[in-house]
């Protein structure tokens, strides 16, 4: 019989820590609630006590997001609990999820402190996390790498003083898939209350197998796997949340397991996510990657039109891709257009519908086929989840083979308007230098990237920005027929994002940033 894998995603913690990944608290929200209709079982909503962003998110997530359970991450230290606590109370469904590292190596440089001394902190924590609920996740940090007797040891103190879930990180990406499995394994064996709990795997990917190394936990006994979407994360990344569920979902003769995962959400949470973070997925990213499902031999086009199965070991429409993504036109009406955002999972208020549905008029008048991914990009390029500083009011942008590419700008901000006009080596570079000039904000380009969203010459162009600024770094997106306005609107969009968490960014003195699990 089918034994049932806890999916616990930690997009929203471990995930956003990629260098550049970072998340507003509205954009949190947003991925929080995909996540709730792909239906993980538990959403890591972040670290609480790390900042008050932080805390806001989790709050808020705990508020509002209904279905999978909602945990807070948080060191062994009862202020971290507490902290976690006051934003995980709203949370139907709240999981504590508590941690300390177990290795040698962490314990002598990092903690400073004795295997007895660590040992008495794991189950003091958890016993003060019990008080608060139920449901308690204990991590040992750098787990792999810890001495397994001592392992053991922690891991049987911290299930007798009432933790359900203890997780086995794989913390720098060191363990391979058999030495990994066999650990779990000897857990199981070695440990006499481990059946208390479940036994979750945590897998970093800095040599490639995180999935595979979570594979093997699995198949070793593991109840739970941690993961992100799209495997972003700290360094090399975290397992793939779409990678792990669809190997259990196409090799059942292997596993034997299933998950409650909605694979018809998988590709819409991949889109989303890459959207929010300007992480952009590899074309040849397994599952999720332009390229997955994309054939160009001559001999693998043949097969697949005789039979898919040739050469597609899974069906695209299983991951939510459709066969006929045309969707609308221009003589689609209000109603229509609503019906379908609601269709693709997208909720908005009425103002930011009409700002939508202006900009989908605009679009289907010039493009012949308005397909779902246009839609999805003019959402997220029209509805703003923070207040504009700076809107692109008017751009006239002069090129040619021999001339010097000029931008004349002009932009509103607040209730006045900035106007100048600039040169450069390129259209886009004469652009970005003269809105530098409008704008007196203190930055550096980090990343441009530029892609198409749909195929052909008509296609809508999307452009993504990283500006840098005292260490934080800020993403803007844009979207246009034209790749110069949309390069306009990225980095237009960036820059609001700099100015407005630059004002608001107060941390809280002496708490981590951040942590790796």
């Amino acid at each position: 019989m089918s034994k049932r894998i806890k999916i616990f995603d930690t997009t929203l913690r471990d995930g956003e820590q990629s260098p550049g990944g970072s998340m507003n608290i509205e954009e949190k929200l947003a991925v929080a609630r995909q996540l709730a209709r792909l239906k993980v079982d538990v959403i890591e909503a972040g670290f609480p006590i790390s900042s008050p962003g932080d805390f806001e998110a989790v709050k808020l997530v705990a508020q509002q997001v209904k279905g999978p359970a909602i945990a807070g991450l948080c060191r062994a230290t009862r202020g971290d609990i507490d902290r976690a606590w006051e934003a995980l109370q709203y949370a139907k469904k709240p999981r504590i999820h508590t941690f300390i590292a177990t290795s040698d190596i962490h314990l002598q440089h990092k903690l400073k402190k004795s295997r007895e001394e660590v040992l008495d902190a794991a189950v003091a924590a958890v016993k003060y996390a019990k008080s608060y609920c139920e449901d308690i996740e204990f991590s040992a940090e750098d787990a792999v790498r810890s001495d397994f007797d001592y392992l053991c040891q922690v891991v049987e103190a911290v299930i007798a003083a009432g933790a359900t879930t203890v997780n086995i990180p794989d913390t720098v990406g060191y363990a391979i898939p058999t030495e990994f499995g066999k650990l779990i394994a000897n857990l199981i064996k070695k440990v006499p209350n481990i059946k208390a709990c479940t036994l979750s795997a945590h897998c970093h990917n800095d040599l490639g197998l995180s999935v595979a190394n979570s594979l093997a936990a699995v198949q070793a006994g593991a109840g739970q796997v941690e993961c992100t979407i799209n495997g972003i994360g700290e360094r090399a990344g975290n397992a793939a949340l779409e990678e792990i569920v669809m190997a259990l979902n196409t090799r059942p003769d292997i596993f034997g397991k299933t998950t409650g995962i909605n694979t018809k959400e998988i590709y819409r949470s991949s889109r989303l996510v890459s959207d929010l973070t300007g992480l952009v997925v590899q074309a040849n990213k397994a599952i999720v990657g332009r390229n997955a499902f994309a054939h160009e031999a001559g001999i693998h086009q043949h097969g697949v039109l005789q039979e898919k199965r040739t050469y597609e070991i899974m069906d695209a429409q299983a991951i939510g891709l459709s066969e006929s993504q045309l969707v609308l036109g221009k003589h689609s009406g209000r109603h229509a257009f609503e019906a379908r955002l609601r269709e693709l999972g997208i909720q908005l208020t009425k103002d930011d519908l009409d700002k939508a549905f202006t900009r989908f008029k605009e679009v289907a008048d010039k493009k012949k086929e308005v397909f779902d991914e246009d839609l999805e990009a003019i959402v997220a390029d029209e509805v703003h989840s923070i207040p504009e500083a700076y809107h692109l009011e008017y751009m006239n942008v002069m090129a040619s083979l021999e001339g010097v590419p000029t931008a004349t700008i002009r932009l509103k901000s607040g209730d006045g308007e900035l106007l100048d006009a600039g040169i450069g080596v390129g259209s886009v570079d004469a652009v970005y230098k003269t809105i530098d000039k409008l704008v007196d904000v203190p930055h550096e380009l980090i990343d441009y990237t530029v892609k198409s969203v749909t195929g052909g010459t008509d296609a809508l162009g999307e452009v993504t920005v990283k500006l840098g600024n005292d260490g934080n770094i800020y993403t803007g997106r844009g979207a246009s027929l034209d790749i110069i306005e949309a390069s306009a609107k990225a980095y237009i969009q960036a820059l609001n994002k700099l100015v407005y968490y630059k004002a608001k960014r107060k941390n809280s003195s002496g708490a981590p940033s951040k942590v790796i699990l």
